[in-house]
């Protein structure tokens, strides 16, 4: 079996300087500490890298200190840290994100931005350059901006847009599960009237604290594959931000991987495209 992951995360405090990290995210998670983690039975492994939200005048070096462990790691293409919403410094940044062949999109990571921003005119403008390169978006978002992504659909339906974490939908904990809300049902259907939408099957083990069951987390794949169908879905691991609980979890990656193969083989859902053949499409690696 081969598999993309296509959405991993590497950082190194002690190389490129970061705000959010705390607690036992304070660490070096590179080519080493992924190789430890690789997948069992896996015929074939590479990984899509997605910033991990580097201060923002380091965007760029982040991008050249991945290409220098990208082989090591298994990385066969990076989603770039970008703000879209900085007109012509926008499109330098752009150019300066162009000079590095491994890049094939941008996040602006939205999740923590206020509210509006996506719809805004310079924010719009940045993605139609971004389109207009033929670059993905990934849109990472808490489950109240879901329709932001939506109305971003909409704006600029060139855009490959793809929802990360399924939009970060309140999933509770493994004692006490949450059902799919109805708000997070409607946006999702939402962003996936939109045919270039995809959605990555990643970062439900975050939301739920680190500790989680599959029986917790299984209805939220079920409704992201009524929603968006077989062919418009990915797995990523949300490593290793999706592997940190109270401490470190070694086997967390595995374990996310093989419930999600499981619940794949049970709807009927091809595994090749789950795994493989979806997200190298959506991103344009060949």
């Amino acid at each position: 079996m081969r598999v993309v992951d296509s959405h991993l995360h590497l950082w190194d405090p002690w190389e490129l300087e970061y705000e959010w990290l705390e607690g036992p995210m304070v660490g070096r998670f590179a080519e080493t500490e992924i190789f430890e983690e690789q997948l069992p039975d896996v015929s074939e492994e590479v990984a899509i890298f997605v910033q991990a939200e580097t201060v923002e005048h380091a965007f760029v070096d982040e991008v050249a200190w991945v290409e220098d462990i990208a082989d090591a790691a298994g990385v066969v293409a990076i989603v770039a840290g970008a703000r879209l919403d900085r007109g012509a410094a926008t499109a330098d940044h752009l150019d300066r994100l162009a000079e590095h062949e491994r890049v094939v999109g941008v996040r602006h990571n939205l999740q923590g931005e206020r509210a509006g921003l996506a719809s805004s005119a310079e924010f719009e403008a940045g993605a139609r350059r971004l389109a207009a390169r033929g670059w993905t978006f990934d849109a990472c978002v808490q489950a109240h901006q879901i329709s932001e992504v939506a109305a971003l659909a909409a704006a600029v339906p060139e855009l490959r847009i793809v929802l990360d974490h399924l939009g970060k939908p309140a999933v509770g904990t493994a004692e006490r599960p949450l059902r799919p809300s109805a708000e997070w049902l409607r946006d999702l259907h939402s962003v996936a009237a939109h045919p270039l939408a995809h959605a990555k099957l990643s970062g439900l083990p975050a939301e739920a604290g680190g500790e989680w069951t599959d029986a917790q987390l299984v209805p939220f794949l079920d409704t992201a594959l009524e929603a968006f169908g077989p062919d418009r879905l990915m797995w990523g691991s949300d490593w290793p931000v999706s592997s940190i609980g109270a401490d470190y979890q070694q086997g967390a990656r595995a374990r996310w991987f093989r419930t999600v193969l499981d619940w794949s083989v049970s709807r009927g859902v091809s595994s090749e495209a789950l795994f493989w053949s979806t997200p190298l499409a959506f991103y344009g690696i060949r």
